[in-house]
């Protein structure tokens, strides 16, 4: 597969590998409404908290949207949007990187973009999600008038690359019919079946039952157009004919068409790759959506619409699933998924994550009914924790943050062992069991021995215990189990005989690099 070179490209993709893992540092006065919803927005550089998130949430997001700055050589307020090309590949693809990783199995990325960019981002992306993980290219109509200062075309457009973590496990929603298509289907002729739509009766594709002579009410003769064919047999014909599915016009002397009634139409309509502004909103809607929201204050000079991101996530998930912008900016992709029933975790690096976003969501959670409130059914309620960036987990020695908590280590390690987020908060030294291969963590006194050394040491005794919530977990267990902690007390031997793989913490959690 063809690959993108530029000057800083073999470092670059080190870059992720390199990104330190941080702590998330909670700042209550910045959250708002219910604390328990598993909604997050964390301020801070968006590598990093990608980085912090991994060990806690690889492979459990399911929609990612990011709209990142489009180098378009402009200068704008909240972003500098003036990098110069190879820094702007060089800023996307670690962060691409992280993202790939923090995606689910069965999730998808989309990815806002002009054509400034939009070409080397598409082969860049195609080499780090996989091309055979490309879904489409959707076409959005941003602005619905023409810039007359244009130096020779207006830009009206922008893109939205769609990529699947795993293109083949990949289920993507529909769309409900909008009352402006349902208001297409007329019922002229006053037919019992309700409202309907004339459809072309002929078709392209070659059909050798296709070519008959077909009479109309007043004697005119029919035959499919050149190089097309009815789309049925005589026998199916006279059967619609028969059923008043068959329409010439309401005076009878125009050509035949099949009558297609809304009634027996499904509502769920596959999405297509052309968005246009009537269906999801432009640029000038979501300015004005802001200004409303934030009267006399700055806004983004090119935010999305709430439209647009109920879209995205009406397509890629159901109510429950995560999403995530690492790009949040105004915070509409959060405050989307809060109206629609989403988790959501939101990172945004400037000072506008407690000016406009923190603020916006706020509004959100007390009912606002801007944007999409009204066509969703918005009301109110629910909540979000904000963050910001804390200290590395580990240091340049390899050594422990002082003070780091059980359950931080734990994801880590099981994030070291499996490559997956754990399924749930431990209870004990036993992190889990996956695919015939246990993992236990002897840390901070988690046995209850609040002694510097207490309980972290391998020993019959804390084998013990991780042997018998084993039995509980997983009966019958045969497999290896790694144990990491800070000594152990066991022979080689007997390390051997028991299946048991000794880590050192912290100098064996390779989660850290």
């Amino acid at each position: 597969m063809p690959t993108l070179s530029w000057l800083t490209r073999d470092e670059d993709l080190k870059t992720a590998g390199r990104a330190p893992y941080r702590l998330l540092t909670e700042d209550p006065s910045l959250g708002y409404g219910d604390p328990d919803t598993g909604n997050m927005l964390i301020q801070g550089d968006n590598l990093e908290a990608l980085k912090a998130l991994l060990p806690f949430y690889a492979g459990r997001v399911k929609c990612i949207y990011i709209d990142p700055p489009y180098n378009t050589r402009s200068a704008f307020e909240h972003y500098d949007d003036n990098l110069e090309h190879s820094r702007w590949l060089a800023m996307m693809w670690p962060r691409l990187e992280l993202l790939r990783e923090l995606l689910s199995e069965d999730g998808s990325i989309w990815v806002s973009i002009d054509d400034n960019e939009g070409h080397y981002l598409k082969v860049i992306m195609d080499e780090v999600f996989g091309r055979a993980n490309f879904v489409a290219n959707v076409v959005w109509q941003k602005s619905y008038t023409a810039n007359q200062t244009a130096k020779h075309l207006s830009d009206t457009h922008d893109h939205l690359l769609v990529y699947g973590r795993a293109a083949d496990r990949l289920s993507m929603g529909s769309l409900s019919r909008t009352e402006d298509q349902k208001a297409s289907f007329k019922n002229p002729d006053g037919d019992p079946r309700g409202p309907w739509k004339a459809e072309n009766l002929s078709a392209g594709k070659f059909y050798s039952d296709g070519q008959f002579e077909i009479e109309g009410p007043n004697g005119d003769r029919f035959l499919p157009p050149t190089n097309r064919y009815w789309r049925c047999n005589r026998a199916t014909y006279d059967r619609w004919l028969a059923d008043g599915r068959i329409t010439f016009g309401l005076k009878g002397t125009g050509r035949p068409m099949l009558k297609k009634y809304l009634e027996e139409m499904e509502d769920a309509l596959t999405a297509t790759t052309w968005w246009p502004h009537q269906e999801v909103g432009s640029n000038k809607v979501a300015s004005t959506n802001l200004k409303a929201l934030f009267p006399g204050m700055e806004v983004f000079g090119t935010p999305k619409p709430e439209q647009l991101l109920e879209r995205v996530a009406s397509l890629a998930t159901n109510p429950g699933d995560l999403v995530l912008d690492s790009f949040l900016g105004s915070g509409t992709t959060a405050a989307v998924a809060q109206k629609m029933g989403r988790r959501y975790i939101g990172i945004e690096v400037g000072d506008h994550a407690v000016t406009h976003c923190a603020p916006r969501l706020q509004k959100v959670i007390d009912g606002e009914q801007g944007g999409i409130s009204k066509s969703v059914g918005w009301t109110g309620g629910g909540g979000f924790r904000f963050y910001r960036l804390g200290e590395a987990v580990f240091g340049d020695d390899g050594a422990l943050t002082s003070g780091i908590a059980f359950s931080t280590l734990a994801a880590h390690v099981w994030f070291a062992e499996i490559g997956h987020a754990p399924d749930r908060a431990p209870d004990g030294p036993l992190l889990g069991v996956r695919e015939g291969r246990a993992v236990a963590l002897l840390y901070n006194g988690v046995l209850g021995d609040k002694r510097p050394a207490g309980g972290n040491v391998l020993t019959r005794s804390t084998l013990a215990i991780i042997r018998e919530a084993l039995n509980r977990a997983a009966p019958g267990f045969d497999g290896r189990l790694t144990v990491y902690g800070e000594r152990s007390a066991l022979s080689p031997a007997t390390l051997a005989a028991e299946r048991i793989d000794f880590k050192q913490t912290p100098y064996d959690v390779k989660a850290r690099r």
